[in-house]
C-alpha cells in the first residue's frame, strides 16, 4: 500500500477520534498491518470475551466499518447492536479475518509509523511530532507488539470493536435482511444471483463463513451436450439444467439433515462425483440461474450481484484468458442478459450488490 493511502486512513481516524495520542497511533498502525492475529491464540476465549464485551456494549447510531487500511476495518460493536445483528455473525467474521497471518507485515508496520512522524510534523494529528518520536523511541526498546489504547482514549472515545477484513463489508446489507427474516423451524435459503464475474461465488463464500451455511453451486447444473439443442438454448435460462436441480435439490433444500447431488463437470462435459450438502441452518444457492422462475420462490432471500459491462470483460480477460472471455462475450454472457431482462431478476431482487 502507497504512503498517501495509509495517510488518508490515519488523517480520518485522527478527524474520527480527536482523543487519540501517540500509543493510539501505534496501535494503528499494528492493527492496518498484522491485522488482529495477536489477539487469536484461542478461538473459544476470543469468542467468550467478544460476546461479553457485546453485552456490555449499549448500541449506538455510529459507523459500523472504519477503514484503517486497504485489508482492514475496525468493525464497531454499538453500531453492529445497534442494527440488531447477531453477534455471533461477528465472531465468524473476526475469526475469518484473523485465521491467516499477513507476509511483511512488520516491514509494513514500520513504514506506517514513519508516515505517522511526517503527519504529526506537518500538525495533521491530534499531537506533536516531538511527543511521537519520544513514545516511538520507548516502544520500539521493547519491541514489535501490540499495545492497548491510552487512558484518554479509552475514557472519550469509548473504543469498542473488533478489527476484520474489508472484503466483509459487502455482507452488511445482506445480514441486516438477513437478521429481519423470522426464524422458522426450516433451514433459510438464499439465492444469490447476477452478471458473470460480478463476485457471485466471492459474496457466497464470504456468507458461507459466517452463516456456518452450506453452499450449493449453479455451476454444478450445466447443461450435458447431449441437451444443447437451439431450441433449448433460445428459453430464457435454458442453458442450465433446471429440471435436474428441481429433482435432486429443491425437495431437500428446506429439510433438515444432508443430501447429496450429481455434479456435473464442464471440463469434462460429464458427471464428477456426488456433492454432499450437509445440514444447516442456512443455505446458499449461487450462481446464474439461481432465481430461474422453473424454481418458483422457495428462497427467503434474493441477492443479485451487479457489475458494469466494461468491469465484467476486465475481469473474465484476467480469471479465464482472452479465448474463452471471446465465448463469455458472444455466447454466454448475451444467454444471462436476456435470462435477466426477461424474468426481470434483477428488479425481484431484495439486495442488489454492485
Amino acid at each position: 500500500m502507497n504512503g498517501a493511502a495509509f495517510t488518508s486512513y490515519l488523517k480520518h481516524q485522527a478527524a474520527l477520534h480527536p482523543s487519540m495520542t501517540p500509543q493510539d497511533a501505534v496501535k494503528l498502525c499494528f492493527q492496518a498491518a498484522f491485522g488482529a492475529e495477536h489477539l487469536l491464540t484461542d478461538q473459544a476465549k476470543a469468542q467468550a470475551v467478544l460476546l461479553t464485551e457485546f453485552e456490555q456494549t449499549p448500541p449506538r447510531k455510529i459507523t459500523v466499518f472504519e477503514p484503517i487500511s486497504a485489508e482492514y476495518s475496525r468493525c464497531n460493536l454499538a453500531a453492529w447492536k445497534d442494527l440488531q445483528l447477531p453477534p455471533e455473525w461477528l465472531c465468524q467474521i473476526f475469526i475469518h479475518s484473523a485465521s491467516a497471518k499477513r507476509e511483511k507485515a512488520e516491514v509494513l508496520f514500520r513504514e506506517y509509523l514513519e508516515i505517522v512522524a511526517a503527519c504529526a510534523d506537518q500538525a495533521l494529528l491530534p499531537f506533536t511530532g516531538a511527543s511521537w518520536r519520544r513514545y516511538q523511541e520507548s516502544y520500539l526498546a521493547g519491541g514489535v507488539r501490540p499495545v492497548h489504547h491510552s487512558k484518554p482514549y479509552r475514557l472519550r472515545e469509548r473504543p469498542a470493536y473488533r478489527v476484520v477484513k474489508r472484503k466483509y463489508e459487502q455482507l452488511l446489507p445482506v445480514l441486516q435482511k438477513l437478521a429481519a427474516i423470522p426464524a422458522p423451524a426450516e433451514p433459510k435459503i438464499i439465492a444469490i444471483d447476477g452478471r458473470a464475474a460480478a463476485g457471485k461465488t466471492t459474496l457466497a463464500t464470504l456468507l458461507s463463513q459466517v452463516l456456518k451455511a452450506e453452499v450449493i453451486r449453479m455451476d454444478d447444473f450445466f447443461l450435458p451436450a447431449a441437451l444443447r439443442t437451439a431450441e433449448r438454448l433460445a428459453q430464457s435460462g435454458g442453458n442450465i439444467h433446471y429440471e435436474r436441480f428441481s429433482a435432486e435439490v429443491l425437495p431437500y433444500l428446506k429439510k433438515h439433515g444432508s443430501f447429496s447431488y450429481r455434479r456435473f463437470d464442464c471440463g469434462l462435459m460429464d458427471y464428477a462425483e456426488a456433492c454432499l450438502i450437509k445440514s444447516s441452518s442456512w443455505r446458499i444457492v449461487e450462481g446464474s440461474y439461481s432465481c430461474h422462475p422453473a424454481f418458483g420462490d422457495y428462497m427467503d432471500c434474493r441477492v443479485f450481484c451487479d457489475i458494469s459491462a466494461d468491469q465484467q470483460m476486465r475481469r473474465i480477460i484476467k480469471r479465464n484468458g482472452p479465448e474463452l472471455a471471446e465465448l463469455f462475450l458472444t455466447q454466454w454472457i448475451p444467454m444471462e442478459e436476456q435470462y435477466f431482462k426477461a424474468e426481470r431478476i434483477r428488479e425481484r431482487a431484495d439486495i442488489v450488490i454492485k
